[in-house]
């Protein structure tokens, strides 16, 4: 069953270009460590992603828009192949979050 649009996260940050943030080291580390709490997030896009990643993870994407799931899967392909180590950390650090959600 589809999930309602207005169930839906905002597409507001749709148009992000997840294969230019991942191919600049920089941004990319930016993005990272937002994510991960070791540096602010830096553009609204991030502290909006931020905010529902957790719940993206542990409802397998069930909110997202079509192009969230696409960028979703980009990224977990990206890290699991490039960093492995980063990507452990960051499923770590969701399994933390999830256990303090409890």
């Amino acid at each position: 069953m589809w999930a309602d649009a207005e169930e839906l996260y905002s597409s507001k940050y749709d148009y992000i270009n997840v294969d230019e943030i991942m191919a600049n080291d920089r941004q990319r580390e930016q993005y990272y460590k937002c994510f991960m709490d070791l540096a602010p997030c830096k553009t609204p896009d991030a502290i909006f992603y931020k905010g529902h990643l957790f719940e993206a993870f542990t409802t397998k994407c069930k909110k997202c828009t079509e192009m969230q799931k696409q960028n979703l899967e980009k990224l977990v392909e990206w890290y699991s192949k490039n960093k492995p180590d980063q990507w452990n950390a960051y499923l770590e650090k969701v399994l933390k979050d999830a256990k303090g959600t409890e």
